[in-house]
Order: structure tokens, then sequence, then C-alpha cells
């Protein structure tokens, strides 16, 4: 459950952002302990060739991302998940001997737990988890760092697209603000690609992301007393291509009007009128590398999988 803060925040989001228009919830919040498993099973459905790209990218090329960075190493990872890609990472650093500690920043309880037995298999290396957002979690990790080594920063998963362009300039340039001459950030990007292999990854026959999508009207029922029907929402996918995103929508079947009392608020919909749940920008190679230079960050190497169109991109603070 939510502290009465966390709980108390989520009440002022949900208010706020269903009085917009378009209506809208902030996607961190699809990412309750159901949420988090269901994205779990999500990076496994064929359709979603994200999290399979990125596990290549990384076994080719994870020895040569964490190359001659000095120990002790302080590793993070934004967005904990199953903490299986970080494995990926460590495991070079393991057999090298490598002094290593490992902090956890995810605002998913489940997934720092998930991510912290995934890496009990090195009984030697200390885990830090930290369940706040990318900012605020990083923050105290830099907060808590002393002495000499460095710190590499992993943002995996394509989380980066879940942020508007401003948002995302913006986090680029808080993490290099808060890293060390040597430090490094590792991002990995999703790819623009043809609306028929971007849709289905986000709309899947099994009806996946469609649960993920609408277990965040479940969580307001039981979190805030909402009286949501789940079955007058649909899950709606859609390509903007001028944006260069991927939108996901829950969309009202009928004209209806929702309570949510701890919110103290009553939502209308007309008919087909949607809630606006996430976004995910799709990214050209070399608009990555002009991110990371745009806050600040040298470029250290890029790799990209040309069959799924994604790509690992290694920055390095100057």
């Amino acid at each position: 459950m939510l502290t009465v803060t966390a709980l108390d925040q989520l009440a002022e989001d949900v208010r706020r952002d269903l009085g917009q228009s378009p209506k809208r919830l902030q996607p961190h919040y699809l990412y309750d302990a159901l949420g988090s498993q269901l994205f779990e099973a999500i990076c496994e459905l064929p359709e979603y060739r994200v999290t399979r790209a990125e596990r290549r990218l990384l076994d080719t090329h994870t020895e040569a991302i964490s190359a001659g960075m000095s120990s002790p190493l302080t590793v993070v990872e934004l967005g904990a998940g199953s903490g299986e890609k970080l494995v990926q990472v460590l495991d070079p650093l393991v057999r090298a001997g490598v002094d290593v500690r490992v902090e956890l920043v995810d605002v998913s309880a489940t997934a720092l737990e998930l991510a912290s037995r995934t890496l009990g298999r090195w009984s030697t290396i200390p885990v830090v988890r930290h369940q706040a957002t990318y900012a605020v979690g990083l923050a105290q990790v830099t907060e808590r760092r002393s002495g000499s080594g460095n710190m590499l920063v992993a943002f995996l998963g394509s989380n980066l697209g879940n942020m508007d362009p401003p948002a995302c300039r913006a986090f680029v340039a808080t993490v290099r603000a808060g890293l060390r001459a040597g430090d490094r950030f590792v991002v990995g990007t999703d790819l623009v690609k043809p609306e028929g292999d971007l849709v289905p990854a986000y709309d899947d026959p099994l009806g996946v992301t469609a649960a993920f999508n609408k277990n965040l009207l479940l969580r307001l029922n039981r979190e805030l007393g909402a009286n949501f029907e789940l079955d007058q929402f649909a899950h709606r996918v859609v390509w903007n291509a001028s944006g260069s995103r991927v939108e996901m929508h829950l969309e009202s079947l009928r004209a209806q009007t929702v309570t949510i009392p701890r919110a103290g608020c009553q939502v209308d919909f007309a008919e087909g009128e949607s809630i606006w749940t996430e976004s995910s920008y799709k990214y050209e190679a070399a608009g990555v590398i002009a991110l990371g230079v745009g806050g600040g960050f040298g470029v250290y190497g890029q790799w990209v999988d040309a069959e799924a169109r994604f790509a690992v991109t290694v920055f390095t603070a100057m």
C-alpha cells in the first residue's frame, strides 16, 4: 500500500490531470504491484522487441560499456525492472574483480524487490534500494557519494521515450549535473520504425498491454475509492507520426460520470473521450546523440540493432 503522503499525492495528481483537456494520468502510476508484473510479461511478448534487442546489444558490447572505469564503481539503474539487464552489465565487472556497489531507483516497490532478488546471485555486491522518481532517487544516490571511483548510470528499456522532449532534455541535464568527470550514462532507446511494427508492440493480440493499461483504473478504484467500470473503457493505441510517439489511451465507450472520493472529484466522460495514459517517443540514432551532447555529455559509443531498430548509447561526463 502507498503511504499517506504518497496516496495524497496520487489523489492530487489524479484530480488535476483528469481535469485537463485532454484528460491524462501520469504514466508512472501504471506501475503498482500488478502493473509491474504485467509490464514484465509485456517485455516477453513477441510483438515487443525492445527487450530482446537491448539484451542482444548488451551481450555484445557490455565489456566495452564499462571498460576503463575506476574502482570502486557505483552502478545505478534508473527504472530497476526485473534486474536481468543489469546482470548483463555487472557480469564482466564481477568477473574482472571490480569493487562494485549497486543503487536501484524505481517508483515500484515490486520492481525493486524483484531486481534485488535477481542481483542476489552475488552475495558480495551491496544493493541499496530507492523507492522514488528518477530525479529524486538519483539525487539521493549522488548525495551519498563520497571518495574516489566512478559511477555508471543505466537508463535502459527505452524509458527515456516516456518523457516528452522538454522533460527529456531537462532530465538528461539533471543526470549530467549529478555526475563527475569520467562517469558514464548508458541509455537504451527505441528508434523510429514502420507503424505496422510499432502499434502491435503496444496492442498485442493476447491483450497483456490492454490489461496493463486498464490496471491503472483498477488501481484508482482500490486506492482512491473510484467507481471506474473497466468494461466501459477500451484500450486504444495511436501512432502520432508528427510527434514521433506511440500513445496509449483509455477510451470511454459511453457517456458516463466517474466518482473518485479520495480525490474529491467527479469526472464526466463523453462517449469516445479518452484518458491519455502514456506516450512512448521514438528516436533516430543521431537524435539520441544530439540529446546527450545538448545535455552536456560527450559520446563514448553507440550501437544499433538494425533488425529491431533499437540503440544503446553510452555518454561520458567530460
